[in-house]
């Protein structure tokens, strides 16, 4: 763990943040949403991956966009900021804090008017959280969010310049459609993904699309046998 040097883009104050070296992250498994369980339960990135300025609020990542649309400094100096009382999170982060760091970055990003990519990735860690305190309706509400903000991101292209590739948005809206409970909905992704996208995708993405697809087909095979 590292310090890592901070400029507010609100008040412009220098401050430090908490940072996990890539060399000690130490993957133990990787869920089916891309949720990784780490050997070292401290050394988990998830909880450092919000930056938040102690003197005055302002939380991002490092996915949101340097440009602030017009007003937008002052929206946020004016709801954040001056409801901030003057806090730390540069130090080691509980899930609890760091639940509420996302959840800070999270309105943020909404009063910046973020891209629905920026904002889905957000919502989604907070689920991820939550899994890792074994809080199964929270976690399953966020996915909700999530998915909603993926297929917007999805119908506006708007992760088109982000890290983000159409398999791995269409392969998200899959899986946490899966999660929840909307298998149906799951499988026409899963099948996009295989039918369109499988010359020029993600190989690894498209065997877990075509994993999960089948997965499906087999529940629902089980499920006809017993009626």
């Amino acid at each position: 763990m590292y310090d890592k040097r901070m400029e507010c883009p609100i008040c412009m104050s220098p401050y430090q943040t908490k940072k996990i070296l890539s060399r000690f992250v130490r993957v133990a498994s990787l869920d089916t949403d891309f949720y990784s369980v780490y050997e070292y339960t401290h050394l988990n990135p998830l909880l450092y991956h919000v930056n938040i300025c102690p003197n005055c609020g302002y939380s991002h990542t490092e996915d949101f966009s340097p440009y602030f649309p017009p007003n937008a400094k002052e929206q946020i100096a004016q709801k954040v900021c001056q409801a901030w009382t003057q806090q730390d999170y540069g130090n080691e982060r509980s899930v609890l804090k760091a639940i509420n760091a996302y959840k800070l970055a999270l309105y943020c990003a909404l009063l910046k008017k973020e891209k629905h990519v920026t904002i889905a990735g957000l919502l989604l860690r907070i689920a991820w959280l939550h899994r890792l305190e074994r809080r199964e309706e929270e976690e399953k509400r966020f996915l909700l969010h999530s998915l909603n903000e993926y297929k917007l991101s999805y119908e506006t292209d708007d992760f088109q310049s982000s890290k983000m590739t159409i398999t791995k948005v269409l392969y998200l809206i899959g899986e946490l459609n899966r999660r929840v409970g909307q298998e149906h909905e799951a499988s026409y992704y899963f099948s996009q993904i295989i039918q369109r996208h499988s010359k020029a995708g993600d190989p690894k993405i498209i065997e877990m699309a075509r994993d999960r697809y089948q997965e499906i087909r087999e529940k629902q095979k089980q499920e006809a046998e017993v009626i």
